[in-house]
C-alpha cells in the first residue's frame, strides 16, 4: 500500500505551475469596455483663440456632465476608453490625453481637469483626411475592447490639404470604426473669404460613415458645449439623434439657410480642395 504523500505534491506543482501561466493570459488581455472613442478636435487656423477655449471648455464640461456619466455607468461593462487629440492641416496633430478609461464621476472629473489644463494647439489648412488616419491605428494600440469603435471629429471647414477625405473616410471604415461628426457653423471670413456654405451636408455625405453613424450640428461655437454634451450622450448609449428638423434660418449665417436640407446646395467632397486651389491661386 502507497503512503498518499503523491497526491498534496501533484496539486502544488499543478497550482505553481498554472499559476504563472494565468498571470501571463491576464497580462496579455485587452480590458473590456462599452466604447472606445478618439475624439479628434479641429485647431485650425479658421479657429481664433476665444473659439479655441470655446470648444476646448465644452469637451471639459460635458466629459464631467453628470448624465454624460450616467450614460457611461448604465453600459454593460459600465466603462469607456477615451482618447483626446488636436488636428489641423496635413500631417498636424497633437495627442493631448492619452486612453484613459472612464468608469464614473471621479475618473470623468480627472479626465475633465487634466484636458482643462492642457495647452491649446493651433496649426494651418484643415485636413480632416489626415485626422482620420491618424485616429485609425489608435484603437489596435491601445489596451481596450469593444464592440464598437467611434472617431469624433469636430470641425468648423471642408478637408483642403491631405488627401480626399472619402478615401480616408473609407479606410476607417474598411477596419469596423465608425465616424461621427461634429460640424461647427460660423459665418466668420477666413482668408478674405466667406465660409463653404452647408457645412452640415458636407458632413454628412463626405465625411461620416459607418453603423450608426451621426452628425450633431453646434450652431455655433457658443453653442458647442451642449451639442457635444448631447453628442457625447448618444454616442456613450449606441443612439442616434431624430431627424434633424427644418433649419431655422441665421441672419448673415452663409452655413445655415431656412430651406429644407434637399432644396440645399451639398458641396461636393472636394469642395475643401477647390476653394483651397483657388486662394493659393489668388495669392
Amino acid at each position: 500500500m502507497h503512503a498518499p504523500v503523491a497526491f498534496p505534491l501533484t496539486v502544488a506543482l499543478l497550482v505553481s505551475l498554472a499559476m504563472p501561466l494565468a498571470a501571463q493570459q491576464g497580462a496579455g488581455q485587452r480590458m473590456p469596455v462599452d466604447l472606445e472613442l478618439v475624439l479628434a478636435v479641429d485647431v485650425s487656423g479658421s479657429i481664433d483663440a476665444v473659439e479655441g477655449r470655446l470648444q476646448r471648455q465644452g469637451y471639459v464640461d460635458a466629459i464631467a456632465d453628470a448624465e454624460v456619466v450616467r450614460a457611461i455607468r448604465s453600459g454593460i461593462h459600465g466603462r469607456i476608453a477615451v482618447t483626446y487629440f488636436e488636428w489641423a492641416g496635413n500631417s498636424w496633430q497633437t495627442p493631448v490625453l492619452d486612453w484613459t478609461v472612464i468608469d464614473g464621476p471621479d475618473a470623468a472629473r480627472d479626465f475633465a481637469r487634466r484636458l482643462s489644463n492642457a495647452p491649446i494647439g493651433s496649426g494651418p489648412w484643415t485636413s480632416i483626411s489626415d485626422a482620420i488616419r491618424h485616429a485609425a491605428p489608435l484603437f489596435d494600440a491601445n489596451a481596450y475592447e469593444s464592440a464598437r469603435r467611434i472617431i469624433d471629429i469636430s470641425g468648423d471647414g471642408p478637408n483642403n490639404t491631405g488627401g480626399l477625405v472619402t478615401q480616408a473616410r473609407d479606410e476607417a471604415l474598411a477596419r469596423r470604426i465608425t465616424i461621427n461628426g461634429l460640424p461647427i457653423m460660423n459665418d466668420r471670413i477666413d482668408l478674405s473669404r466667406p465660409p463653404m456654405p452647408n457645412l452640415d451636408l458636407y458632413y454628412e455625405n463626405c465625411v461620416i460613415g459607418g453603423p450608426g453613424a451621426f452628425i450633431v450640428v453646434a450652431e455655433s461655437f457658443s453653442a458647442f458645449a451642449r451639442a457635444i454634451r448631447r453628442k457625447l450622450i448618444l454616442e456613450i448609449a449606441g443612439g442616434e439623434p431624430p431627424a434633424a428638423p427644418r433649419r431655422t434660418a441665421v441672419p448673415g449665417l452663409a452655413q445655415a439657410t431656412g430651406a429644407p436640407p434637399r432644396a440645399r446646395w451639398v458641396p461636393p467632397c472636394d469642395e475643401g480642395e477647390r476653394r483651397f486651389r483657388g486662394i493659393i491661386e489668388d495669392n
